[in-house]
């Protein structure tokens, strides 16, 4: 089976407790209490933003 992720790289983000908050607040709100989503959802859209 080819693996499409094995050629992605690893990267580590360290978040402040504020930007926790506002994760757990978004993704309770959006996301059925799931932070990864939240997380994903954050970082598409900041990816997309830096495109423009």
């Amino acid at each position: 089976m080819n693996d499409v992720l094995a050629d992605l790289e690893e990267v580590t983000v360290a978040f402040d407790e504020e930007t926790l908050e506002a994760l757990d607040a978004k993704a309770f709100r959006d996301h059925r209490d799931n932070r990864e989503a939240a997380i994903r959802e954050c970082l598409d859209q900041w990816l997309k933003g830096r495109e423009d």
